[in-house]
Order: C-alpha cells, then sequence, then structure tokens
C-alpha cells in the first residue's frame, strides 16, 4: 500500500500480526485511564512481534522526557506519538523521530485553523479530533474540511489522518482529505481495547481497494 496504515492501541501479538507492510503498531504506554494502556515492559514484549516491515510507535500524554528516553534506548520505539506538550531536554535525533499530535476541531468553524509545527523539526505530524482526554478510541472524527486544508498547506508533507475512522469511512476519508496516512484504534475493536482481527483486515482492504480505484 501507498498509504501508510498505523494500527493503534494494539494489545495481544495476533493483533500486532495484521499491521500491514510499510505501516505501524501503536502502543499506548503509560495512560492508565485508557483501555489500551501497557505499560513499558507489556510493550516491549510486543514490539518484538511487529512485522519486520513495520513501524512501532509509542503513544504517549504529556511524557517527561525521560520516559521517552527510555522508550527511544531501552524499548527500541522507532516513533513516539505525543499527545500534549513536548518536554524540554530532548536530543536533536529524539526530537527528530517524534510524532506531536495536532488537535482538529469537529467543525470547520470552530475558531482558527490549527497550527502544524515546522518540519524541519517533525518530519510526520498526527491529526486527531480536538478535546479528547484520552488518545485514541473516542471514534470521534475532527472536521475533514479543516484537515484537508491543512494537507493542501502543506505539501510534500507527511501528515495522518486519525479520529473515528472505520473500514467503512475511510475511503472517503482519503479521498476528502488525501493525508499521507492513516491512523485507526475503535474502529477496528469488537469492545473498548479489544481489537477485531476481521476489521482489522477489513480496514487494509478497504484502503486498498481505494487505492486500487485511483491509482
Amino acid at each position: 500500500m501507498k498509504t501508510f496504515v498505523k494500527f493503534c492501541g494494539l494489545s495481544k501479538p495476533e493483533e500486532v500480526a495484521e499491521v500491514p507492510a510499510g505501516g505501524a503498531a501503536g502502543f499506548v504506554i503509560d495512560v492508565p485511564a485508557s483501555p489500551r494502556n501497557r505499560t513499558i515492559e507489556q510493550a516491549s514484549v510486543l514490539i518484538d512481534k511487529v512485522p519486520q516491515e513495520a513501524e512501532a510507535w509509542a503513544v504517549v500524554v504529556e511524557p517527561s522526557a525521560d520516559l521517552i528516553h527510555r522508550l527511544f534506548d531501552e524499548v527500541g520505539i522507532d516513533r513516539v506519538q505525543v499527545y500534549g506538550a513536548i518536554p524540554s531536554g530532548l536530543e536533536f535525533l529524539e526530537v527528530h523521530h517524534l510524532v506531536p499530535s495536532v488537535p482538529v476541531p469537529p467543525h470547520p468553524g470552530d475558531g482558527p485553523d490549527p497550527i502544524i509545527p515546522p518540519a524541519e523539526d517533525y518530519s510526520r505530524v498526527h491529526l486527531d479530533a480536538a478535546g479528547q482526554p484520552l488518545p485514541g478510541g473516542s471514534g470521534t472524527l475532527p472536521s475533514w474540511e479543516v484537515c484537508a486544508r491543512l494537507v493542501d498547506s502543506q505539501p510534500g508533507r507527511k501528515l495522518i489522518l486519525a479520529g473515528g475512522l472505520t473500514p467503512e469511512n475511510v475511503a472517503d476519508a482519503l479521498a476528502t482529505v488525501r493525508p499521507w496516512g492513516v491512523d485507526v484504534s475503535s474502529g477496528i475493536e469488537g469492545a473498548p481495547g479489544v481489537k477485531d482481527l476481521g476489521k482489522m483486515r477489513a480496514f487494509a482492504r478497504a484502503v486498498e481497494e481505494f487505492e486500487h480505484g485511483h491509482g
């Protein structure tokens, strides 16, 4: 697939095995209130199962610099997706492998468009619905109109669309927003924090079918 696909909030080896080539496995780490939360130790075991041609991402909220150091140095995470403030005291390479999550309002008239962090600092940026107390899994859609404007304003940037995506709507999202990648969590679950392997495959298949029709 040309589209980057991230399956987020994974908690079992059989879920990790479904991550498509060129995509990413996302692990929510150190966010106790999330039903998808994993400790660093639990995530370390799962990271060993990530397909070789995919990346391992940690998803964190308001992290300390120490947590980010540990994720890169001890756990072997490829990228860290950050909700909230990015701490000071990070090395250049660590910053370069962070993915800031930019909150996008659900309606296009809700104030000015969000600011996208500069390309020289962050090669990838995550777009998610604003107002979420927890990372991922809310099922809330950001405004696709605003997301499309952000994508258009950042030509060549690797912007990843999240929030409320499902196997049923991802083709519409790709056609409307034209993001570099998509990120899904609750849209591939049978219950909060429990992935449905059939839905995971259906999501990947929907992306492939969209690409086939627009190749």
